[in-house]
């Protein structure tokens, strides 16, 4: 079995990443504008000021043989208050963004939120306040109704474990909590308000798909005994279930709220009338954002530990996640990392897409996949090890659609270098370099993007096969 014709060969970007412009033309303040303003971090003000820069951004895209773009709308530069204010100087300006793509025939892949919550509704308690849902139901519908017809595919969130569990739980991410019990309530409303959207997609009979874009981690243990195999349960449910379960299936898992409940956790606050929602809701393919999977080991001894290595190689090997009578990550000593601790790993993407294709059916596409790496920019870069890491992921792709995974699309994260949340700007994604420290923010193509665009012309026939 062969990619489709109708493969979709992109790259991807998140508004707060890229765009810069934070308060120009009546955007709202950002929860991260806040957070990193704040606590005096490095921030995205100006980023790589994709705000100024779109038209020549989508133009290299498109003559890097790209047939796919994939980005957010800023959610607090289209709605300006907690009253719900659309602000058009907001909605003018995705639709010359997306208008662009369609004159260089690039499809738009649209996420509705990529973590930039506004602060008005921060300052109200943010993801643990029911209100949010129906204020992301109100931006959603304002969105849906002005880009109808331009755009095809939507995503209701962009990693909700993420913004979820490092905002609330891991306490690295803003609002920098550290609460499981706020966790559970946020991880709740985010997929309600994702359940929400979905149903009014459907009720409006929106032209196009609608999924969700997930962080997807496939969970493989270090041997088959009982009690590995629980732990690897309570590991896809803490990574992945919580998520694709209810996206796809309507479901919670019960043995989760099981587990929760054991914890001590209060899940009175999950009603009827929002669960029916939840039950209704069915997304018509998924993204999977795919880093890493997770090597998981019965739980030992030890206090909940999650550490996630923002710093680096100033921090590298410092990085680890234990549950506490749940499960233990651990580090394969076979395998390579980079310096913020993630494992290369491109079987588990083989792995994991056969094994949400078993369990779901539904058509997927790899939302983001790629290798951060410290780089010299100054001159012309010769990213080889960015060309071995795609063409060893885009080549799981193929392993799994020949054995029946039904992959749409792959997208590389990302277009160019952009702002990394708090690992900053010297953590480089992009096909596209970016020096930073010249006002001009001039676009350089990397030797990936030369390379990808190779593979998207001849629709992966030129990526070097290697078997599991």
């Amino acid at each position: 079995m062969a990619l489709n014709d109708h493969f979709l060969w992109g790259s991807a970007t998140a508004s707060y990443q890229c765009e810069g412009a934070w308060d120009l033309d009546e955007k709202a303040e950002s929860n991260w504008d806040r957070y990193l303003h704040v606590n005096g971090l490095e921030n995205g003000d100006v980023a790589s000021d994709f705000y100024h820069h779109y038209e020549e951004d989508i133009r290299m895209l498109s003559e890097g043989g790209q047939n796919a773009f994939r980005f957010s709308l800023s959610w607090p530069r289209i709605i300006s208050d907690i009253d719900g204010t659309i602000n058009p100087k907001g909605l003018d300006f995705y639709h010359r963004v997306i208008d662009t793509c369609l004159r260089y025939n690039v499809e738009p892949f649209v996420t509705l939120y990529h973590w930039d919550l506004p602060q008005y509704l921060e300052d109200e308690g943010g993801w643990l306040n029911r209100k949010t849902c129906d204020a992301y139901l109100h931006f959603a519908e304002v969105c849906f109704k002005e880009f109808s017809g331009k755009v095809k595919y939507w995503t209701t969130f962009n990693e909700p474990r993420w913004t979820i569990f490092n905002g609330y739980l891991i306490g690295n991410y803003c609002p920098g909590h550290h609460n499981a019990q706020e966790t559970t309530v946020g991880a709740y409303h985010i997929m309600l308000a994702h359940a929400m959207a979905v149903n009014l997609f459907r009720k409006k009979q929106i032209e196009g798909k609608i999924g969700i874009v997930h962080s997807y981690t496939p969970v493989d243990g270090v041997d088959d005994r009982p009690e590995t195999l629980k732990a690897m349960r309570y590991a896809d449910n803490y990574c992945n279930n919580w998520v694709l379960d209810v996206a796809a299936k309507g479901e919670i898992p019960e043995d989760l709220l099981d587990a929760l409940s054991e914890k001590g956790i209060d899940l009175s606050f999950m009603k009827e009338e929002d669960l029916q929602q939840i039950r209704k809701a069915r997304v018509d393919f998924l993204g999977l954002n795919y880093y890493s999977r997770a090597l998981i080991k019965p739980y030992t001894e030890g206090e909940t530990t999650l550490i996630i290595n923002n710093k680096g190689k100033a921090a590298k090997g410092t990085s680890k996640t234990i549950l506490k009578g749940w499960f233990e990550q651990i580090k394969d000593p076979n395998s390579e990392y980079t310096e913020w601790d993630t494992e290369i790993y491109p079987k588990g993407l083989y792995d994991g897409l056969l094994r949400a294709q078993e369990r779901y059916g539904l058509p997927m596409f790899i939302t983001e996949n790629g290798v951060g790496m410290y780089e010299d920019v100054s001159g012309y870069v010769e990213d080889d090890y960015r060309i071995s890491f795609m063409n060893d992921h885009i080549n799981a792709i193929i392993n799994a659609v020949d054995d029946g995974a039904d992959v749409r699309g792959y997208f590389a994260w990302s277009t160019f270098d952009l702002y990394s949340w708090k690992n900053g700007c010297e953590k480089r994604y992009g096909l596209v370099a970016i020096d930073f420290n010249d006002p001009e923010l001039e676009r350089r193509p990397k030797k990936s993007y030369q390379w990808y665009k190779k593979v998207a012309d001849s629709n992966g026939a030129c990526i070097v096969r290697k078997s599991y």
